[in-house]
């Protein structure tokens, strides 16, 4: 445990950045209001139309206050996978190391 706070603590350095990892998945729901009348406030309904769920993946380098977040139509391993590969060819490409951790 020690091993991996000491990680947390290492000072920024932009060719050895530490990233957290998450990922969720998330249900659209449209909320339904009911119109404003004449003296009355617009009121919020209690039903809601169900417009799917999406994958939710996201990287954050605290140090740099830097994100990276990937919508997905699902939550695979492999959508999870295909984002690994984005963060490392592409967003951290110019890194000589980088510390990954996920939050569980």
């Amino acid at each position: 445990m020690e091993d991996v706070l000491d990680v947390y603590q290492r000072p920024y350095d932009p060719l050895r950045p530490v990233v957290c990892l998450d990922e969720t998945n998330r249900q659209l729901i449209e909320k339904r209001s009911i119109p404003p009348k004449p003296g009355n406030p617009e009121r919020e309904d209690y039903e809601y139309r169900r417009c799917g769920v999406v994958g939710l993946f996201v990287a954050f380098e605290p140090l740099a206050c830097k994100r990276v977040v990937k919508l997905t139509d699902t939550r695979t391993a492999v959508d999870f996978a295909h984002f690994l590969r984005e963060l490392i060819e592409v967003h951290y490409s110019h890194c000589e190391k980088s510390y990954w951790s996920w939050i569980i």
